[in-house]
């Protein structure tokens, strides 16, 4: 009895001790199959011929970015040189053809006397920082809004009154003795601030390299004209007053025209505007030679006692001067450059 009892119990044991024994089983197995488990394949090889063949690649990139960059680099020196020399050379050329032309007879007494190269140069330097005055005057307007200001009120108020101004303040700081350098000074740097108003139109609206290139041409001419007027023969050029105030008249009132001339007279309309420009540059380039000269005169009778030393009011016809050429420039080269487009 016991006997079929114990044998009838075991199948019972073994199905109460299965799973542990399936555990121990799985455990034993577990190493075997560790053992029998095929490893990963690496992809050491591969990736490091990727990454030889990027830093190849980025190398070869990067070799050849600094390859063009060099180029360009020695191209735009090269394209910066070559414009360098070829305005040198026109300068030059310009001063030799305009010595050559107005400046056959030179001066008879040994050269410029010290009391006139240091008037001369008194008056280039106020000139200097008037256009300067008058560049910085007109970026401030630009920059604050008053230009726009301006422009969006009626243009013959804004005309006149400017004009008036300009006139007002011009006479105020010639009538005023060079000795009273407050109010003189003063006044001055108004009539300069007007002056920037009419030019601050040009800095809102025309490109800094176009104006850079217009402002170089004006220099280059008024300094030619300059060299020739001061080594030229005394007074030579002081009898041209007259003929150009009467030229100034012309263009003054070919300026005019658009706003009296009808819209469809394109031809005469367009034969006013090159009388504007093209005999603008003419007349002020004309009294360019008549202002340096006139403060070579004015040195000459300020050293016999005739009169006071004034280099201010010298320097306000050379202002005028660069600014009637200055703007003309930048309408010749902006008409230059919508016909290329």
């Amino acid at each position: 009895m016991s006997f079929t009892l114990s044998v009838r119990q075991s199948p019972l044991r073994l199905a109460q001790r299965l799973p542990e024994l399936s555990k121990t089983a799985l455990r034993s197995a577990a190493p075997v199959r560790s053992l029998h488990t095929p490893a990963k394949p690496t992809t050491n090889f591969f990736t490091s011929r990727v990454s030889s063949i990027a830093a190849r690649n980025a190398f070869a990139r990067g070799s050849s970015r600094s390859y063009y960059q060099e180029a360009t680099q020695r191209a735009t020196s090269g394209t910066g040189m070559r414009k360098l020399l070829v305005g040198g050379a026109i300068f030059g050329g310009t001063l030799v053809a305009i010595n050559a032309v107005f400046n056959r007879e030179t001066r008879d007494d040994d050269g410029m006397p010290l009391y006139e190269r240091e008037y001369l140069n008194n008056t280039f330097l106020h000139t200097g920082l008037g256009i300067g005055i008058i560049g910085l005057t007109a970026r401030q307007m630009v920059q604050s809004g008053f230009v726009y200001r301006l422009m969006v009120t009626n243009p013959w108020v804004v005309g006149l009154g400017g004009l008036a101004l300009s006139f007002a303040t011009m006479i105020g700081t010639r009538s005023i003795s060079p000795d009273n350098y407050v109010p003189k000074y003063a006044l001055w740097t108004a009539f300069n601030a007007t002056q920037a108003a009419f030019v601050a139109p040009l800095l809102a609206f025309v490109p800094v390299p176009l104006l850079a290139r217009a402002g170089l041409y004006t220099a280059a001419m008024m300094g030619a004209l300059s060299i020739v007027g001061a080594t030229a023969k005394q007074e030579k050029y002081l009898y041209i007053g007259g003929p150009l105030l009467a030229g100034a008249a012309i263009v003054a009132v070919s300026g005019f025209a658009p706003l009296l001339i009808p819209a469809t007279a394109v031809r005469t309309l367009a034969f006013t505007e090159n009388i504007w420009l093209y005999g603008g540059l003419a007349v002020f380039g004309g009294f360019t030679l008549y202002d340096v000269q006139k403060v070579l005169y004015h040195a000459r009778m300020a050293q016999a006692g005739l009169m006071k030393r004034d280099p201010v009011n010298e320097s306000i016809s050379l202002e005028l001067d660069f600014l009637n050429i200055f703007v003309r420039m930048v309408q010749i080269l902006m008409m230059n450059q919508n016909r290329r487009k």
